[in-house]
């Protein structure tokens, strides 16, 4: 582009069909970073306001949608990150998809849902066969003797260690636990040494029950994946979640790995629902650059997961999120959801992510 005598540029036309800009949109250039940058200006409403307005336009619910999602898909999210890693993390998110298993989570029994995986044989078996479906990420929970939901410090180093001693996964230990779990023994997971884990950017309303993540507790875990060099993935149960991961990342800097990889969870009843406009509100909120996987828990798996194809996300599936595969049909094990992803994935022109690109793409070291 050349300036002209009356520091004008001219946009080109590609770009501005990409970003959706018309004649008689209001920009303006601010300086970012030492950098000089054209920004919408304020006032000419929210990326996501005008997603959904020209979603209307389009007319009908389901014309809403795809509009929507259509807009979304134009402009996929690529991490920053460090300059020398992100062109090649940004082009693994273009042409793959990262499929995050989570097999076991925090809520459902044993002895009601014989196929959940709990003890560490049965997380090693699941962990093998959804590697070879597809996974390139287990998120784990772990289960004690009695396959209640445990956070025991030895526990949690022996299953980190048989998970890399069996597969090439991405090893992503939960720090959310079970919502009865103190703020320490929370912590503390980080000291099993993953390469991952899940860091939850705010309180929500989780059923009956409350998920507590007050800010304090937020900022400690975060400087200490910082510390340990863990790599965190941003779960976000509501937009305010957003709002803090803003806060978090321009007050104690960049995580662990140089790139901001989130998951949106959505369907929890007192979070987000999970449908195509609140996925596109959200993602148009998340800071600029970040990648992000998107989870539908129960009956909304489905609808995320067409969704976040759509726009160029990635999937997070298994038993820990839904246990039922179709109306009136459970799941028999958590290979079956990483299959459907996997194919819904090359359905959409975007495979499965191997392990180690999965690693390049979240910043992880290579085993």
């Amino acid at each position: 582009m050349v300036l002209n005598s009356k520091g004008q540029v001219t946009i080109p036309a590609h770009l501005r069909a990409k970003h959706n800009l018309h004649e008689g949109d209001e920009v303006e250039a601010v300086e970012v970073g030492g950098a000089l940058r054209i920004v919408r200006a304020e006032g000419a409403g929210t990326r996501g306001q005008r997603l959904a307005s020209a979603a209307r336009r389009a007319g009908g619910r389901a014309g809403a949608g795809g509009g929507i999602l259509r807009c979304m898909a134009s402009n996929p999210s690529a991490r920053p990150g460090s300059a020398a890693g992100a062109g090649s993390a940004a082009a693994l998110g273009r042409g793959a998809t990262l499929i995050t298993v989570a097999p076991t989570g925090a809520e459902a029994g044993k002895a009601a849902v014989p196929a959940l995986p709990a003890s560490l044989g049965e997380l090693v078996t699941t962990a093998k066969e959804c590697q070879a479906a597809g996974a390139a990420v287990i998120h784990v929970h772990i289960r004690d003797a009695e396959a209640r939901p445990t956070l025991d410090p030895v526990r949690l180093r022996e299953t980190v260690a048989a998970l890399r001693e069996s597969t090439s996964l991405v090893v992503q230990l939960s720090t959310g636990g079970a919502v009865t779990d103190t703020f320490g023994d929370r912590l503390a997971v980080l000291d099993a040494a993953p390469d991952a884990c899940s860091l939850t950017c705010g309180t929500v309303n989780f059923g009956d029950e409350v998920f507590a993540n007050p800010w304090p507790f937020i900022r400690e875990l975060y400087a200490r994946t910082r510390e340990l060099g863990v790599v965190p993935e941003f779960e976000l149960f509501d937009l305010g979640h957003v709002a803090t991961l803003h806060r978090l990342l321009d007050e104690e800097g960049t995580p662990a790995g140089g790139r901001v990889h989130c998951d949106l969870v959505m369907g929890v009843p007192g979070g987000m629902p999970g449908d195509a406009a609140t996925l596109v509100a959200a993602v148009s909120a998340l800071p600029a650059g970040a990648t992000w996987s998107a989870t539908g828990i129960g009956r909304t798996s489905l609808p995320v997961m067409f969704g976040a194809l759509a726009a160029g996300g990635h999937l997070r599936v298994g038993m820990e999120d839904t246990l039922s595969y179709a109306r009136g049909r459970p799941v028999t094990g958590n290979a079956e959801l990483v299959e459907r992803a996997a194919e819904l994935a090359r359905l959409a022109q975007r495979p499965p992510m191997s392990a180690a690109d999965a690693r390049t793409f979240l910043g992880i070291s290579q085993r």
